[in-house]
Order: structure tokens, then sequence, then C-alpha cells
């Protein structure tokens, strides 16, 4: 059996995840950020375990996670592990607004450590298919 793949293991092929998920690859190079009572290997856990919670959550009408979608925006951890999460929508008009930031609030709030979470819905930038990851594109025969 092999293990789910971690985000530090991407980092060198950066090209594969969303563009919008560089704010949390950068968390997880294994750098403390300076300044924060988080060490760096807490850090790493903490946004490998998010981004593994936030990839069990599906746009109902595509059969892709919304973290290989590209629709996570930002993921950021504060000093005392409360978690706030910027996310959008394929569309302002998806069926599901309401209750897509609650499944991303409950499955991040699943994780070890985290004491708070707050997802926010933001519609800029815009979404379009450019911030899928390869993976997605694979899955959605956009190739």
């Amino acid at each position: 059996m092999t293990e789910d793949p971690k985000v530090t293991d991407y980092i060198a092929d950066k090209h594969e995840l969303p563009d919008a998920c560089a704010e949390t690859i950068q968390t997880a190079k294994g750098s403390a950020v300076p300044g924060s009572a988080l060490s760096a290997e807490e850090i790493e856990r903490l946004t490998n375990d998010m981004v593994g919670a936030i990839k069990t959550v599906y746009d109902p009408e595509i059969p892709v996670d919304i973290y290989e979608l590209g629709l996570i925006y930002r993921i950021d951890v504060d000093d005392d592990r409360n978690v706030e999460v910027d996310m959008t929508l394929t569309a302002p008009g998806c069926p599901v607004a309401g209750e897509m930031p609650i499944w991303v609030e409950n499955a991040v709030s699943t994780v070890e450590g985290v004491a708070h979470v707050k997802v926010n819905l933001v519609f800029d930038p815009p979404w379009d298919p450019s911030r899928m990851s390869e993976e997605a594109q694979v899955a959605l025969n956009m190739f």
C-alpha cells in the first residue's frame, strides 16, 4: 500500500498543482514563518492534513475534488491554530454555494490540532479552468 502524496511531494513539480495553491506550498516547504509559534514540521503536518481533508470535498456536479479543481485560493493558519480558508466556486450561481463552504469548514475541522475554521467565499479572481491541476484536467478529459 502506498502513502498518500503530501503537498511537499509536489514542490519540485509545482506546475502540477493549481497556481491558487502556491501559498500553501510555500508554507509547507520546511521553513517556519518568521515569528510563528508553530514549527516548520507542525506547519507541514497541518498543511498536509488540511489539504487531505479538503480533497474529500467534491462539487456534486463534477467528479473531481475541489482542491484539484483549484477552488481553494488560500489557507492560513495563525499561531493559535485557527484556520482561514479563501475559496471560490466554479460559477457564482452554483447550486451548492451555501453548502460547500460548510463542507470545507467541516472537513478542515477534522484535522487534529486545528482550533477554529473560517471559510470565506470569494469571487475575485473569478475561477476558470486554468486553475485546475493536471490531475483534474485528465479526470475531466480536458487535454
